[in-house]
């Protein structure tokens, strides 16, 4: 079985007994986005159609973007696309993207996954959560740590929701965050980083 074969947040829930609430646990600041980023973006955006299809998202939007805001934490966290993952026989796949606390070993060793990613593919947010939490689940009995809480990302490139897995509950972020504003997109990504290092750190 693989994570995209969980079609909604409650077939995972109904699965592993999780509780679902809504609350903004996560303070969206806007935040500046490097010019240049700024600029390179306007260009791609003027000039190509970069939403056009999921793999434009993902190689001109969503993996910049995330990147991006990763090079500040890059000495104790890596960013992995398309890494695959394996809990179990029901767990298993391959998250879009995953940030992850940097192993000793060299970055080519998957360490404790803190953040995961997933596009909601045909702009289904619905599916795309149903993944999600799927892959929250995963990573957390892959930290062998149910105290660690796990955050996840579900975007189509142009909105950006955001949840996290506590123990047994699941919170869905009320408040999300739109490519129209770079600024606060880059923000909510920041602030959900910096609140998986600090859950890494308890």
């Amino acid at each position: 079985m693989a994570f995209t074969d969980f079609k909604s947040p409650d077939e995972v829930q109904k699965a592993y007994k999780i509780k679902y609430l809504e609350k903004d646990f996560l303070e969206i600041k806007a935040v500046s986005a490097p010019e240049y980023f700024v600029k390179e973006f306007e260009f791609n955006n003027l000039n190509f159609d970069i939403f056009t299809s999921e793999a434009s998202r993902c190689e001109n939007v969503i993996y910049p973007i995330l990147r991006e805001v990763c090079k500040k934490f890059v000495n104790q966290y890596s960013l992995w696309s398309h890494k695959s993952i394996f809990a179990d026989d029901i767990l298993a796949g391959t998250p879009d993207y995953i940030i992850a606390k940097r192993s000793e070993l060299g970055k080519n060793v998957l360490e404790f996954p803190l953040v995961l990613v997933a596009e909601a593919k045909q702009n289904d947010f619905t599916k795309g959560w149903g993944q999600c939490l799927a892959e929250l689940v995963a990573a957390q009995k892959l930290n062998s740590n149910e105290k660690q809480i796990i955050y996840g990302i579900v975007t189509d490139a142009e909105v950006w929701q955001f949840g996290k897995l506590e123990r047994n509950i699941f919170t869905k972020n009320q408040k999300r965050a739109n490519i129209d504003d770079m600024d606060e997109v880059f923000g909510s990504v920041y602030a959900i980083i910096e609140l998986a290092v600090i859950s890494n750190s308890l």
